[in-house]
């Protein structure tokens, strides 16, 4: 079935016309579509495996043309270099997530290696990532509570069945992450805005925060469940401060200075420096030995890292029955997970010129969950942190995760027993200074608030959730306001009454600019919105506001006018000037005077009309027109709707023309109108004899006079009006002829 032929007029500045023919389409069967697809996905040949495990294990594609001598030195170098970083941030991420160091060496171990394998990026650095360690702490803390306080029995200790919560939730997340792959979810990344993801960050820094401080002075508080976590810490803290450990306070403070300052020098001369500074690797060492051979554990009751074993423990498939209490949980978690890793691997890729593959970077995350999740590991995401590192010290591909899994591995292997003696409020120090630039982000509100006040309360809504409630209920929070914002700012709406910019053809809102003139007899209205059902009353009432013309009640007091007229018609009054009695001027009801003959709707901001909208356009012609004033809609896209309803509706009047057209149009039109209507007023003098001679005023004359004086004053004023009236007719005729 083909769509008819549509025919749109086109008209310019100089008043010239043309016509826009849309191109006629052919309407798709779609049950053809349909099976077509179904052929090509179901079919199976062997260039298409090959494309499929070419597209779903991008390595096959990249490593066959690896440069060896350009690319090799720089992917050892930065893999040393995180694998330098990642074993003292995988030892202190293990408090974050109430588990023993050696989980979460084994998940940046497998991470490493599942990302080299499927991922696209080449510089993302995928591993324990803060928040995501926050969030499986909360977890597997309350999964713990409920599950003790319901009287059940754990096969083995407490932090034993933490690990069984946490790798639950693990493959769970990511079994989610493979079906939004699927599916082609990536589009879901596009609701987290950057002020939902900054205040996220940033509310959730505070909660690391807070649940480190007991670790920097040394107390042992219960860690708090459910919402409100970061209030009742701190009430815990400062009810127990008096118990405070000299040693613990002494070491975090020692270790912050120099962490901050390694830090603050680093980011100063990083020009300069060729590589990071390992300076957390420093600190752990130095650490390490002063706590060993100085008995700090024994002598000062500071609380240590503990035996961390070597090797690797037994696989184990995640129970199905805590998959079942952890499902809900594991929703948000796997969103955030791939959100971080999409956003950083796109930045990457801007910046070093090539692209990657969103669904394909969901099923390379997916699958960095589900497997390690097998071998006692907990959930991964790409961290922003070690990948600005990753570039920094000339990453080139993913070779360098492969480098940084066998540091991981050396140590998991060998070097793991010799940071028992290593203190926990030294990786308390690291976890912080690590948080220094989304807390940073506080300095930035300011400028935010400059630049975007609903940004800024979107990033203060839900980073005030994110810490005060928890950090999945503010990530959930921080979306439903935002899109709250979206939909509040197309309701109520920017509109504005337009003003020419002298000597151009631009319009601006009048109450923003000076110097604007206005076209006379003319309004131009803007309105900064889609025009639907449910910004329609604030359109009206918006039109009716700036323009001070109601047509609904300015036509329901002329219906009052006229038949308060009529009225005194019937009663026998004769109306005067106002149309009223002489004896009943009180009473006169006149109508509102309207400045103006035509209204311009600006409908360049208008993006998409729905059928409210439609109709809504159709009742302001009909309403406007019962008071004699034109509509003009002024910019309409032709995708707006199809032009051959508009047309049917009536409302084709400067569809497609911009402003100055149609003020420009209108002027000329309006100059002819003034032209004709000057020309007829003459003819009219001329005409109309009756009205010069003022017969009335003839009579009144003669009936006012003596008897004698009667013919003569009767002469003298015919005389008098015929001159008149011929000389009228003369200086009419000389003007009729001027135009």
């Amino acid at each position: 079935m083909e769509r008819p032929l549509e025919a749109t007029k086109m008209e310019n500045s100089t008043s010239s016309c043309f016509f826009m023919e849309r191109k006629t389409r052919v309407k798709a069967n779609r049950k053809e579509i349909v099976l077509a697809k179904l052929r090509k996905s179901f079919s199976c040949t062997p260039r298409k495996l090959k494309n499929f495990a070419m597209d779903f294990f991008p390595v096959l594609r990249w490593l066959p043309k690896y440069q060896c001598k350009e690319y090799i030195w720089g992917d050892v170098m930065s893999g040393l270099v995180i694998g330098i970083i990642l074993v003292p941030q995988a030892i202190a991420y293990s408090l974050l997530a109430g588990l023993k160091p050696i989980y979460s060496l084994y998940t940046s171990f497998f991470a490493n290696i599942i990302y080299f394998l499927m991922g696209t990026s080449r510089h993302v650095s995928v591993g324990i990532f803060s928040l995501i360690s926050l969030m499986v702490g909360q977890v597997s803390n309350t999964t713990v509570f409920n599950l003790t306080t319901e009287g059940m029995n754990a096969e083995c200790g407490k932090e034993c069945y933490a690990i069984g919560i946490a790798t639950a939730l693990t493959f769970v997340a990511g079994v989610y992450q493979v079906l939004m792959g699927v599916f082609r979810l990536g589009f879901v990344s596009m609701y987290l805005s950057e002020s939902v993801l900054d205040g996220f960050a940033t509310g959730a820094s505070l909660t690391i925060l807070t649940a480190q401080v007991k670790y920097l002075i040394g107390i042992k508080i219960p860690r708090s469940q459910g919402h409100g976590m970061l209030v009742i810490t701190w009430i815990n803290i400062f009810r127990n401060i008096s118990q405070a450990n000299i040693c613990d306070i002494i070491t975090s403070a020692i270790c912050i200075v120099v962490l901050v300052t390694a830090k603050e020098l680093g980011d100063r001369y990083k020009h300069k420096l060729k590589f990071p500074l390992p300076t957390e690797l420093v600190v752990i060492v130095v650490a390490t030995l002063v706590s060993h051979y100085g008995n700090l554990n024994e002598v000062y009751s500071s609380s240590v890292s503990g035996a961390i074993p070597t090797g690797f423990i037994a696989p184990k498939v995640p129970r199905f029955d805590l998959m079942i209490r952890v499902a809900v949980d594991a929703l948000p978690l796997a969103v955030v997970s791939f959100v971080f890793t999409v956003s950083l691997s796109e930045m990457c890729a801007k910046k070093y010129a090539y692209t990657i593959r969103a669904n394909q970077e969901m099923f390379a995350v997916g699958f960095c969950n589900i497997i390690p999740s097998f071998f006692h590991s907990f959930a991964t995401s790409a961290a922003l942190a070690k990948t600005l590192v990753k570039t920094s010290t000339g990453c080139q591909t993913q070779v360098s995760g492969v480098i940084s899994a066998m540091v991981v591995l050396l140590v998991l292997l060998f070097l793991a027993p010799l940071f028992y003696s290593l203190q926990k409020c030294v990786l308390a120090c690291i976890i912080i200074v690590s948080l220094r630039g989304a807390l940073r982000k506080f300095r930035d509100v300011p400028a935010r608030y400059h630049v975007n006040k609903v940004d800024t309360a979107v990033w203060v809504v839900t980073m005030s959730a994110s810490a005060l409630i928890s950090t999945e209920i503010g990530l959930l929070v921080g979306i439903v306001f935002s899109m709250l914002c979206i939909i509040v700012r197309t309701q109520q709406p920017r509109t504005a009454l337009l003003g020419q910019i002298q000597d151009t053809n631009f319009y601006e809102d009048d109450l923003e600019y000076e110097n604007l003139s206005s076209v006379p007899k003319v309004k131009i209205f803007r309105f900064e919105a889609p025009l639907y059902y449910a910004n329609r009353n604030y359109f009206l009432k918006s039109l009716y506001r700036l323009t001070d013309l109601d047509p609904n009640l300015e036509a329901v007091r002329r219906k009052k006018y006229e038949k308060k007229e009529k009225q005194h018609l019937k009663k026998g009054n004769q109306p005067t000037v106002n149309g009223l009695g002489s004896r009943d001027t009180t009473l006169q009801l006149v109508p509102k005077q309207i400045d103006f003959q035509a209204l311009v709707v600006d409908c360049s901001s208008i993006p998409f009309l729905d059928t409210t909208g439609v109709n809504t356009l159709k009742e302001i012609l009909k309403d406007y027109k019962e008071l004699n004033i034109s509509i003009l809609l002024a910019s309409i896209y032709p995708n707006t709707m199809d032009l051959s309803s508009w047309t049917h509706n009536g409302l084709n009047s400067g569809l497609q023309s911009p402003v100055h057209s149609i003020i420009q149009d209108m002027l000329l039109r309006n100059s002819h109108y003034l032209q004709t209507s000057k020309m007829y007023k003459i003819l009219c003098n001329v005409i109309c004899l009756p009205r010069h001679l003022d017969c009335m005023g003839l009579v009144t004359q003669l009936a006012t006079s003596e008897e004698n004086s009667l013919p003569q004053i009767a002469l003298k004023t015919i005389f008098s009006k015929i001159t008149s009236w011929i000389h009228l007719c003369y200086w009419n005729y000389y003007i009729l002829i001027s135009y």
